[in-house]
């Protein structure tokens, strides 16, 4: 387990700051703990509460822009893990993530795009995570990227 406050630490060292938890767009929660497992709803590339990157990758949107849109929601999960758990050293880890992203029928560079919230999970955990990375012809707000995470609690957040 990292020293209290490592990860954000890292995180200002990479360049960013953990954003404010998002709000639901709907009748749902962010988040839901199942023993030592958080289970996120699917985070959108918000800033500021509204969607930062829309469009269809392959179409008006390029790999590079989806990969932001993917680290963007990474840190959306982020902040959302770390407010269930109490801070962001106390979550363990990312078991997996799903990131869902539209685009045109031809595009193939699903993985590349995904990189770019998994590259953020890596810079911050230890221990590699699991990945789906999936083609959609729309998706909430005419986002670019929405990402699906579920993550493991760290020893002190179990208590």
């Amino acid at each position: 387990m990292p020293a209290a406050g490592e990860r954000l630490i890292r995180l200002t060292e990479l360049g960013f700051t953990l954003p404010n938890p998002p709000q639901p767009l709907g009748q749902y929660t962010t988040v839901v703990r199942a023993d030592s497992a958080l289970l996120l709803s699917g985070m959108l590339p918000l800033d500021a509460g509204r969607a930062a990157v829309t469009g269809r990758l392959g179409e008006e949107r390029t790999v590079e822009d989806g990969r932001y849109a993917a680290r963007l929601a990474a840190l959306n999960a982020l902040a959302v893990a770390a407010h269930a758990a109490g801070g962001l050293d106390r979550v363990g880890r990312l078991l997996r993530a799903t990131v869902f992203m539209t685009t045109t029928p031809t595009f193939t560079a699903h993985a590349m795009v995904a990189d770019g919230a998994s590259a953020l999970f890596a810079a911050l955990f230890d221990e590699p995570h699991t990945r789906v990375a999936v083609g959609a012809y729309t998706l909430p707000l005419g986002a670019t990227v929405v990402l699906d995470a579920t993550f493991e609690l760290g020893d002190e957040a179990r208590r």
